[in-house]
């Protein structure tokens, strides 16, 4: 079975490669970190699975689908692997073409069963999302669609990853390992934040955060 990693951070696809040489029914034929290189090398290598990040600096997972839809029907089946379990995103990649969304929390043999299960023909979800998708496609999602908020929309997938955490009273650190990217870096995307969202400071942040029920 032939692998294909998407992610921006090459730790991470390091770590799910050494995860998968252990399965003798998978090869990993190629890795990319970000949308344009995603899509040449998916096209090159003609994997039977991309493992697929769904944020991106350059648009992530569902720029990529959109980038490789004529080829959705013949191959590859596409399975996002994500830090994010929020609703929006599952139900966005899923939508532009993915078989499955699953977690990053996810260990090793699960993510190996999910591969061979999306590329058999099923879909895949870890616990919970699947509902999102559910509710989404039958039109009874229990939340309403969120009235518009100009300073909220103007985040980056990114940027709203950090916030979330940070509202989750996470320290900065606790951030940058979970998002497997560096400290300085997610003291830049919360300065951007706070920027964006015209708060002084983080507990003006976390208040702001929660009244919009972001956690």
């Amino acid at each position: 079975m032939r692998v294909f990693l998407v992610d921006d951070h090459a730790v991470f696809r390091s770590g799910v490669r050494a995860e998968l040489s252990r399965e003798a029914d998978m090869d990993v034929v190629g890795e990319a970190g970000a949308v344009g290189e995603a899509i040449a090398g998916i096209g090159a290598a003609r994997p039977d699975v991309v493992l697929l990040d769904v944020h991106m600096p350059d648009g992530g997972g569902v720029a990529v689908l959109q980038g490789i839809g004529d080829r959705l029907e013949s191959g590859p089946v596409c399975l996002a692997l994500s830090v994010s379990d929020a609703a929006e995103d599952v139900i966005a990649v899923i939508r532009a073409g993915a078989r499955g969304y699953v977690t990053k929390t996810i260990s090793g043999s699960e993510l190996a069963e999910g591969i061979r299960r999306v590329a058999g023909g099923d879909a895949v979800f870890s616990p919970r999302l699947a509902g999102f998708v559910l509710d989404s496609f039958t039109g009874r999602s229990p939340a309403p669609e969120p009235p518009l908020d100009p300073e909220l929309d103007s985040l980056t997938p990114r940027e709203l990853e950090v916030l979330r955490l940070l509202a989750r009273g996470y320290t900065y650190r606790e951030i940058a390992e979970n998002l497997f990217i560096s400290v300085k870096t997610v003291e830049t995307h919360a300065s951007n934040v706070l920027r964006k969202t015209q708060q002084s400071n983080r507990n003006a942040l976390t208040r702001w955060a929660h009244r919009r029920r972001i956690d």
